[in-house]
Protein backbone atom coordinates (compact mmCIF):
# COMPACT_ATOMS: atom_id res chain seq x y z
CA UNK A 1 0.00 0.00 0.00
CA UNK A 2 1.27 3.41 -1.22
CA UNK A 3 1.53 6.01 1.74
CA UNK A 4 -1.01 8.90 1.44
CA UNK A 5 -0.37 12.41 -0.07
CA UNK A 6 1.44 14.77 1.99
CA UNK A 7 -1.44 17.49 1.77
CA UNK A 8 1.07 20.03 2.72
CA UNK A 9 2.54 19.88 -0.78
CA UNK A 10 -0.23 21.87 -1.94
CA UNK A 11 -1.82 25.34 -0.29
CA UNK A 12 -4.86 27.07 -0.74
CA UNK A 13 -4.09 29.44 -3.05
CA UNK A 14 -2.77 26.05 -5.49
CA UNK A 15 -6.29 24.37 -4.63
CA UNK A 16 -8.15 27.03 -5.80
CA UNK A 17 -5.73 28.02 -9.24
CA UNK A 18 -6.65 24.40 -10.01
CA UNK A 19 -10.31 24.32 -9.15
CA UNK A 20 -10.48 27.28 -11.31
CA UNK A 21 -9.25 25.60 -14.03
CA UNK A 22 -10.75 22.44 -13.74
CA UNK A 23 -13.80 25.03 -13.46
CA UNK A 24 -12.89 26.29 -17.33
CA UNK A 25 -12.15 22.32 -18.61
CA UNK A 26 -15.14 20.87 -17.31
CA UNK A 27 -17.97 23.42 -16.02
CA UNK A 28 -19.58 24.22 -12.77
CA UNK A 29 -21.31 21.06 -12.48
CA UNK A 30 -18.72 18.83 -12.80
CA UNK A 31 -16.94 20.50 -10.49
CA UNK A 32 -16.48 18.14 -7.35
CA UNK A 33 -13.88 17.79 -4.67
CA UNK A 34 -13.45 14.27 -6.04
CA UNK A 35 -12.06 15.42 -9.16
CA UNK A 36 -9.94 18.82 -8.29
CA UNK A 37 -8.43 15.98 -5.62
CA UNK A 38 -7.62 14.09 -8.90
CA UNK A 39 -5.88 16.49 -10.91
CA UNK A 40 -3.56 17.52 -7.14
CA UNK A 41 -3.36 14.19 -7.06
CA UNK A 42 -4.25 13.87 -3.74
CA UNK A 43 -6.89 11.99 -1.90
CA UNK A 44 -10.05 14.05 -1.79
CA UNK A 45 -10.07 14.33 2.27
CA UNK A 46 -6.79 16.22 1.69
CA UNK A 47 -8.30 19.26 0.40
CA UNK A 48 -10.38 20.02 3.61
CA UNK A 49 -6.70 21.13 5.01
CA UNK A 50 -7.17 23.57 3.31
CA UNK A 51 -10.83 24.46 2.99
CA UNK A 52 -13.25 23.52 5.55
CA UNK A 53 -15.56 22.69 2.50
CA UNK A 54 -16.92 22.39 -0.69
CA UNK A 55 -19.01 26.05 -0.20
CA UNK A 56 -15.70 27.42 0.84
CA UNK A 57 -14.02 26.51 -1.75
CA UNK A 58 -16.75 27.67 -4.14
CA UNK A 59 -16.88 31.42 -1.85
CA UNK A 60 -13.07 31.48 -2.65
CA UNK A 61 -13.43 31.10 -6.32
CA UNK A 62 -16.23 33.50 -6.16
CA UNK A 63 -14.50 35.97 -5.36
CA UNK A 64 -11.53 35.41 -7.32
CA UNK A 65 -13.50 35.82 -10.17
CA UNK A 66 -14.91 39.19 -9.02
CA UNK A 67 -12.09 40.31 -7.08
CA UNK A 68 -10.47 42.81 -9.82
CA UNK A 69 -13.45 44.67 -10.50
CA UNK A 70 -13.11 47.68 -8.52
CA UNK A 71 -11.99 51.03 -10.09
CA UNK A 72 -11.77 53.87 -8.12
CA UNK A 73 -13.97 56.64 -9.92
CA UNK A 74 -15.31 54.25 -12.90
CA UNK A 75 -19.31 54.76 -13.30
CA UNK A 76 -21.67 52.40 -12.45
CA UNK A 77 -22.12 50.86 -16.19
CA UNK A 78 -18.77 50.43 -16.61
CA UNK A 79 -18.80 49.18 -13.26
CA UNK A 80 -21.56 46.51 -14.07
CA UNK A 81 -19.33 45.60 -17.10
CA UNK A 82 -16.63 45.04 -15.78
CA UNK A 83 -18.18 42.75 -13.56
CA UNK A 84 -20.43 40.83 -16.11
CA UNK A 85 -16.79 40.34 -17.87
CA UNK A 86 -15.26 38.58 -14.97
CA UNK A 87 -18.23 36.67 -14.68
CA UNK A 88 -17.73 35.73 -18.37
CA UNK A 89 -14.19 35.35 -18.70
CA UNK A 90 -14.93 31.35 -16.81
CA UNK A 91 -16.76 29.06 -17.88
CA UNK A 92 -20.53 28.65 -15.86
CA UNK A 93 -18.75 32.02 -13.90
CA UNK A 94 -21.95 33.57 -13.52
CA UNK A 95 -24.03 30.28 -12.42
CA UNK A 96 -20.92 29.77 -9.53
CA UNK A 97 -20.74 33.35 -8.24
CA UNK A 98 -24.88 33.49 -8.10
CA UNK A 99 -25.02 30.29 -6.38
CA UNK A 100 -22.44 31.72 -3.39
CA UNK A 101 -23.50 34.92 -3.34
CA UNK A 102 -27.15 32.72 -2.70
CA UNK A 103 -26.20 31.39 0.16
CA UNK A 104 -23.99 34.69 1.62
CA UNK A 105 -20.83 33.36 0.81
CA UNK A 106 -17.66 35.04 0.23
CA UNK A 107 -17.11 38.46 0.37
CA UNK A 108 -18.64 40.02 -2.65
CA UNK A 109 -16.58 42.45 -3.84
CA UNK A 110 -18.21 43.03 -6.86
CA UNK A 111 -21.36 44.68 -4.54
CA UNK A 112 -18.40 46.12 -3.03
CA UNK A 113 -17.60 47.90 -6.26
CA UNK A 114 -20.95 48.78 -7.80
CA UNK A 115 -21.38 50.43 -4.15
CA UNK A 116 -18.49 52.47 -4.63
CA UNK A 117 -19.69 53.53 -7.98
CA UNK A 118 -22.88 54.35 -6.82
CA UNK A 119 -21.31 56.30 -3.63
CA UNK A 120 -23.77 54.34 -1.92
CA UNK A 121 -22.86 56.76 1.63
CA UNK A 122 -24.21 60.18 0.05
CA UNK A 123 -26.95 58.60 -1.64
CA UNK A 124 -30.03 57.46 -0.25
CA UNK A 125 -31.00 53.55 -0.25
CA UNK A 126 -27.58 53.13 -2.60
CA UNK A 127 -26.76 50.49 -0.88
CA UNK A 128 -29.85 48.26 -2.01
CA UNK A 129 -30.13 49.78 -5.46
CA UNK A 130 -26.19 48.67 -5.37
CA UNK A 131 -27.83 44.69 -4.20
CA UNK A 132 -30.35 45.29 -7.43
CA UNK A 133 -27.87 46.22 -9.72
CA UNK A 134 -26.07 43.01 -8.63
CA UNK A 135 -28.78 40.46 -8.65
CA UNK A 136 -29.79 41.66 -12.66
CA UNK A 137 -25.77 41.81 -13.63
CA UNK A 138 -25.77 37.72 -12.11
CA UNK A 139 -29.27 36.78 -13.53
CA UNK A 140 -28.04 38.51 -16.91
CA UNK A 141 -25.06 36.82 -17.35
CA UNK A 142 -26.46 33.59 -16.51
CA UNK A 143 -29.04 33.69 -19.06
CA UNK A 144 -26.40 34.72 -21.40
CA UNK A 145 -23.81 32.09 -20.20
CA UNK A 146 -26.81 29.19 -20.21
CA UNK A 147 -27.73 30.41 -24.06
CA UNK A 148 -24.01 29.73 -25.26
CA UNK A 149 -23.83 26.62 -23.79
CA UNK A 150 -27.07 25.67 -25.49
CA UNK A 151 -25.86 26.80 -28.48
CA UNK A 152 -22.70 25.27 -28.17
CA UNK A 153 -24.21 22.22 -27.95
CA UNK A 154 -27.19 22.79 -30.78
CA UNK A 155 -29.65 22.62 -28.01
CA UNK A 156 -31.37 26.19 -29.14
CA UNK A 157 -34.49 25.40 -31.02
CA UNK A 158 -36.03 27.40 -33.25
CA UNK A 159 -34.94 30.38 -35.60
CA UNK A 160 -32.90 33.02 -34.63
CA UNK A 161 -29.77 35.11 -35.10
CA UNK A 162 -26.65 33.59 -35.63
CA UNK A 163 -25.26 35.12 -32.88
CA UNK A 164 -27.29 33.81 -29.93
CA UNK A 165 -26.25 36.64 -27.40
CA UNK A 166 -27.55 39.57 -30.20
CA UNK A 167 -28.81 42.73 -28.50
CA UNK A 168 -27.89 41.47 -25.05
CA UNK A 169 -25.84 44.25 -24.63
CA UNK A 170 -27.81 47.04 -25.48
CA UNK A 171 -30.31 45.01 -23.08
CA UNK A 172 -27.20 44.74 -20.16
CA UNK A 173 -27.00 48.21 -20.54
CA UNK A 174 -30.61 49.29 -20.18
CA UNK A 175 -31.24 47.55 -17.56
CA UNK A 176 -28.52 48.78 -15.29
CA UNK A 177 -28.70 52.49 -16.55
CA UNK A 178 -32.86 52.17 -15.53
CA UNK A 179 -31.49 50.80 -11.76
CA UNK A 180 -29.20 53.02 -11.49
CA UNK A 181 -30.92 56.60 -12.25
CA UNK A 182 -33.13 55.22 -9.56
CA UNK A 183 -30.51 56.17 -7.25
CA UNK A 184 -31.14 59.89 -7.40
CA UNK A 185 -34.58 59.35 -5.92
CA UNK A 186 -35.35 58.59 -2.15
CA UNK A 187 -35.70 54.83 -1.56
CA UNK A 188 -38.94 53.33 -1.38
CA UNK A 189 -39.55 49.99 0.04
CA UNK A 190 -42.19 48.00 -2.03
CA UNK A 191 -45.69 47.57 -0.47
CA UNK A 192 -47.38 44.18 0.02
CA UNK A 193 -45.09 41.24 1.07
CA UNK A 194 -41.80 41.70 2.88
Amino acid sequence: MSPEPNPARHDRESVARTALALLDEVGFADLSMRRIAARLDLQPSALYWHFSSKQELLADLADRITADVLVDGADVLTTARRIRDALFAHRDGAELVLSTYALRLGSSPAQAALEDALGAERSPGGSERAVAILHFVLGHATLVQQRMHADSHGALLGEGPTDVTAGFDRIFDLGVAALAESVSGPATPPRGRA
